[in-house]
């Protein structure tokens, strides 16, 4: 009778992976020298490849703490909270894109400012926050820019933003366009009033952003290997029909083209600006 068949167990499918005892995280795949990392020995080294010095992306927090002193900085402008005047929708509604990022980054927007010591010299520094939507810059973006420099104007303090964006947010339209021109504005009373200004663009520094605050400061420093422009390279080549040099758009063309004043790897960075800020403050 059939029920007293042996039934056969399925054979296990010989090329079916198993499951990795490795803990996830433990390891990284370095974009530069293709190497396999352990994570630590990535996170000790400033977030860069001990092999070949490719600098990873870094949180805008973990920025902060790699420039400022020990002494806890004090956060500026955290009430600051965007808003959604225009009522955007596009594949999501922009309310609930604020919503999504606030909590997958822990961050309400796209920059943190402080206030506090670098390298012993005082400082505002606003640290740009490329997980929440690209780094995008919004009102908000723009209004805690804005006020780190009027801030540093009135403390007489030196002003260091930390750029890392896409450029401008769509979903605020020219309420984003219009941050340009005003930070811009306050950076200009602040150059007027000699107050040094440093610039530290990293990877990715783009759009709006490069078109504007980002390329005005007293020095304009980067990380190496940054994609610092305007256009993305792929835009650039589609429009004018013809393959970009090696390295187009990265740190190390746009010092040996004028653009930018020092690349500076991220080890030596805190020691760098701090010398620059004692130079250029007298």
């Amino acid at each position: 009778m059939p029920w007293f068949r042996k039934k056969k167990q399925p054979k296990p499918v010989r090329n079916e992976p198993r499951p990795s005892s490795v803990p996830e995280g433990l390891w990284v795949k370095c974009d530069g020298c293709r190497e396999t990392i352990y994570s630590r020995d990535v996170a000790e080294n400033l977030r860069m490849c001990p092999e070949c010095g490719y600098h990873f992306r870094v949180t805008a927090r973990e920025r902060i703490a790699m420039l400022m002193d020990a002494e806890p900085a004090e956060e500026l402008f955290a009430g600051v909270q965007p808003v959604d005047p225009l009522e955007f929708v596009d594949t999501q509604a922009y309310e609930d894109r604020l919503r999504i990022y606030a909590e997958r980054t822990g961050e309400p927007e796209a920059v943190v400012v402080v206030r506090g010591q670098l390298d012993a010299m005082p400082v505002v520094v606003a640290a740009m926050e490329y997980r929440f939507m690209g780094g995008s810059m919004g009102s908000v973006v723009g209004e805690k820019i804005t006020r780190a420099a009027e801030l540093a104007l009135a403390e007489k303090r030196s002003l260091v933003v930390v750029s890392a964006s896409g450029g401008a947010r769509m979903q605020e339209g020219v309420l984003s366009l219009m941050q340009m021109a005003k930070i811009s504005a306050a950076l200009a009373r602040l150059r007027e009033a000699g107050r040094p200004f440093l610039s530290v663009l990293t990877d990715p520094t783009t759009g709006g952003v490069t078109a504007s605050f980002a390329m005005l400061g007293d020095l304009n420093i980067a990380e190496p290997g940054a994609l610092i422009g305007f256009a993305g390279p792929r835009v650039i080549e589609q429009t004018i029909r013809q393959s970009l040099p090696e390295g187009f758009q990265r740190s190390e063309f746009l010092l040996e083209h004028g653009f930018l004043d020092m690349v500076v790897p991220r080890g030596r960075m805190k020691a760098t600006l701090g010398r620059c800020l004692r130079h250029l403050a007298g």
